[in-house]
């Protein structure tokens, strides 16, 4: 694929992810149209401040109208629900993507227990939604957010591409393998390149206040304990938000072709003989959460307040990305320390709330 100018279509950028690959593929020179529905599962005036720090003023942004950014000459915005299925067909006739990177999705293994409905409507419907649309509409590339929650059950680590993952915990997770397999359905059939990603645990500032890292965050600086799951023994594959920024644009320009060396006797989950594949997107380096708790303490200059807890439903004690696959495709190496990423979280977590606060 031309790397020069390509058009993209990026939704969920209202959305923690979404709003930092936006910002990346803009200042590289690409064309971009951004999609959400800005729903209220968190605070929707952070994700209005995520747009605004695009370029999108609030004030203008309406169901299904197309709102140029004020900041960027390059990136557009309409705010739009997946489940539209004729306002998302009537965007892909005006905009014509070439590349589509879908990253909206109803979020979060804890809230599925609670509000499984939800998750059909956005990550089922609005994902076949989107594979419709790239079939009516003929895309050069579909990447899509999976998630390392699909790996369920498994406990061989690190985590790969190539072995089963048929034994999730949470409805979400059932979502994301579902989108895995409608995606293959699609390439296979319509030969649609598709490229879904596994996200690991993605942290990072604008990131979302129902991640532990925005949690603790709050909990510390009020004086209020933290809730630490299984009682503080875990693992997680935290992996700076740049980092993956950087793994999702360089993937999104390099579809597929298929591998003509698969073999149905012995088939390899994470490819086909179809333009499809799997990826993990992490940091392949796994860190304790008691150790990740000791550098937000120091990163705040206070003490946690623990509030040690059994497992929660749904929940998995530990997580590592095997990123190999990645890492020969596109050179990926994420550097960015938990150290450093917690830093730079701090840092405009004050800066944010201290304006918030200015502003009333």
């Amino acid at each position: 694929m031309k790397k020069e100018k390509v058009r993209f279509l990026v939704t969920g950028t209202a959305g923690f992810i979404g709003f930092h690959l936006v910002q990346h593929l803009v200042k590289a020179g690409h064309e971009v149209t951004g999609l959400d529905q800005i729903n209220d599962y968190y605070d929707p005036e952070l994700k209005y401040a995520r747009l605004a720090e695009s370029g999108i003023r609030r004030e203008e942004i309406a169901k299904g109208k197309e709102v140029p950014s004020e900041k960027y000459g390059n990136y557009s915005f309409v705010q739009l629900d997946l489940e539209d299925q004729e306002g998302l067909f009537g965007l892909f006739e005006r905009k014509k993507p070439q590349v589509v990177v879908n990253l909206a999705a109803q979020a979060g293994v804890r809230y599925s227990l609670t509000h499984p409905y939800t998750y059909l409507d956005s990550n089922i419907v609005g994902f076949m939604n989107i594979l419709e649309a790239c079939r009516a509409y003929p895309v050069e590339h579909l990447v899509y957010a999976s998630s390392s929650s699909v790996y369920g059950l498994n406990k061989k680590m690190p985590f790969s591409v190539h072995a089963p993952a048929d034994h999730p915990v949470s409805l979400y997770a059932v979502t994301k393998k579902s989108n895995e397999m409608m995606a293959h359905s699609y390439s296979h059939l319509f030969g649609i390149p598709t490229t879904g990603l596994r996200f690991f645990t993605v942290y990072g500032p604008w990131g979302r206040p129902d991640m532990a890292l925005f949690l603790f965050t709050e909990r510390i600086l009020g004086g209020r304990p933290i809730d630490v799951y299984n009682y503080g023994d875990m693992e997680r594959d935290f992996t700076y938000v740049d980092d993956i920024v950087q793994g999702v644009a360089a993937v999104a320009l390099l579809p597929p072709a298929g591998d003509p060396q698969w073999d149905g006797e012995d088939p390899d989950p994470a490819l086909s003989s179809a333009p499809y594949r799997i990826l993990n997107i992490g940091n392949s380096r796994p860190v304790r959460l008691m150790d990740f708790i000791r550098a937000l303490e120091k990163a705040l200059g206070r003490e946690a307040i623990l509030n040690k807890m059994p497992m929660q439903a749904g929940d998995v004690p530990a997580t590592w990305a095997d990123v190999s696959d990645l890492t020969r495709l596109t050179g990926y190496k994420p550097g960015t320390s938990v150290e450093e990423g917690i830093e730079r979280f701090v840092e405009w977590y004050r800066e944010y709330y201290g304006r918030m606060n200015d502003d009333r």
